[in-house]
């Protein structure tokens, strides 16, 4: 009896805690970009964990100063689909930033970068 009811006070217990622990924010983050350089409308492939749909909210191109937001055609948890905007430089090698969904969003600069080649 004592054994059982340990159990289920144990069981209770993870029950209650499980909540609290999934409720971690998770950070998105970007591992590579394909192709790493191109011109204004080339296709990009984005991969890397984290980064679906109720996680990040918009993607950006960015050089430090200037952020050029971009639509995103495809996303899924381990990668997005867009297109190089046409308000970038050629010559310029801009680093990929999102914004975060959730009650705080925030932008995060990525590792990954794209080269503005020239039409």
């Amino acid at each position: 009896m004592r054994l059982s009811l340990k159990l289920i006070l144990a069981a209770a217990f993870f029950i209650c805690l499980a909540p609290l622990l999934s409720g971690q924010e998770v950070i998105p983050r970007f591992t590579s970009v394909e192709p790493m350089s191109g011109k204004v409308g080339t296709e990009i492939v984005i991969t890397g964990e984290n980064i679906g749909k109720e996680n990040v909210a918009e993607l950006y191109f960015t050089d430090g100063t200037n952020d050029i937001k971009t639509p995103m055609i495809e996303q899924s948890a381990t990668s997005i689909k867009c297109k190089i905007p046409p308000k970038v430089a050629a010559g310029v090698r801009y680093k990929l930033m999102l914004l975060t969904r959730g009650k705080e969003p925030k932008l995060i600069e990525q590792p990954v970068r794209v080269e503005i080649v020239e039409e």
